[in-house]
């Protein structure tokens, strides 16, 4: 039986990231389905020869895209695994090679049919204007507002259910290798005052260069930041991503607060007037994410620790 909604038919095309899930698959592709985009791309990545299930799993994934609309599609259905960095960055630029702006969604992130609205109306307004380098659909502070308008500007670029132009991914790099490591700290400085998160993305910055980790969303978040980027928030989340569990690739804790986030209508949507990003709303989420508040604690608690260690140092210590 299908996704029955009163959907919004999007204008832009729409790039489906799908791998070994076929549930979750089938879910978000009917949300795909009800907005009927003229152009779709699919992308799936192939099995891993590691894993005896996963040959019968991609299978059933890619089975649940049935394209019953008038659509132009194109699919790129990979017979091995890449891994999550090779198999996204590579059919993102698969995607931009043949449009010039879309929507991004993969296959745990289950959109409200205003998403798509919301990317349009985006996609459209800040197509030549540089500053704005992404549109997100995920909010993971829902009921809070942030400004009076329908969307806010951060420096976070989220990508659970996002948007962008050509102009942005022709950019992308993997290596991170247009920014020298000698310059980083002090580029990271300008965007965070607090020393921690300055030590964390260092941290995932030099983990991107030497290869340690499987993933291709910190690439575009860090150039993101070097560049001096913002994303598009809306106030109301309208993409809740199901993916958390223990079959998830990186968002394994299911009982995550940005778990399976109820996604609301948006209702008209209203522009804000400056371009700031909402500083206390990204501080707020790092804060959450990292522990901020925990670490401060920590380190707060150190410094006393070692300030009386040092007094009774000097107290116990003859003078020459």
């Amino acid at each position: 039986m299908h996704f029955i909604m009163l959907a919004y038919q999007v204008k832009s095309p729409v790039l489906f990231l799908l791998f070994n899930r076929p549930e979750l698959t089938r879910k978000t592709f009917e949300r795909i389905r009800a907005a009927q985009p003229a152009r779709l791309y699919v992308a799936a990545d192939g099995p891993r020869k590691s894993h005896a299930a996963d040959a019968d799993l991609c299978a059933q994934a890619r089975a649940a895209v049935q394209i019953d609309w008038p659509c132009d599609y194109k699919l790129l259905y990979r017979p091995a695994n890449l891994g999550c960095r090779s198999a996204v960055s590579a059919a993102v630029s698969w995607f931009f090679a043949a449009e010039k702006e879309g929507i991004i969604l993969e296959d745990d992130c289950l959109p409200h049919t205003d998403f798509f609205r919301f990317c349009d109306a985006l996609l459209d307004r800040y197509r030549n204007d540089a500053r704005v380098r992404s549109i997100t659909g995920s909010n993971l502070f829902p009921g809070k507002k942030w400004g009076s308008a329908s969307y806010y500007f951060s420096q976070h670029a989220n990508v659970w259910g996002w948007a962008t132009w050509k102009r942005v991914w022709d950019q992308y790099d993997p290596g991170l290798r247009q920014y020298r490591p000698e310059d980083v700290p002090r580029l990271l400085a300008n965007v965070f005052p607090d020393p921690f998160l300055v030590k964390v993305w260092l941290q995932h910055y030099h983990d991107l260069r030497a290869e340690k980790v499987d993933t291709w969303d910190y690439q575009l978040q860090l150039a993101n930041f070097f560049e001096n980027g913002l994303c598009a928030v809306p106030n109301v989340n309208l993409v809740s991503n199901m993916g958390f569990g223990d079959d998830s690739t990186h968002t394994c804790n299911a009982l995550s607060p940005n778990a399976a986030l109820p996604a609301d209508a948006l209702g008209d949507i209203t522009h804000p007037y400056v371009f700031a990003p909402e500083k206390a709303a990204d501080y707020a989420f790092y804060d959450r994410e990292y522990d901020l508040a925990i670490q401060w604690k920590r380190h707060h608690k150190l410094k006393k620790r070692f300030s009386r260690w040092m007094q009774t140092f000097f107290r116990h210590t003859t003078p020459f």
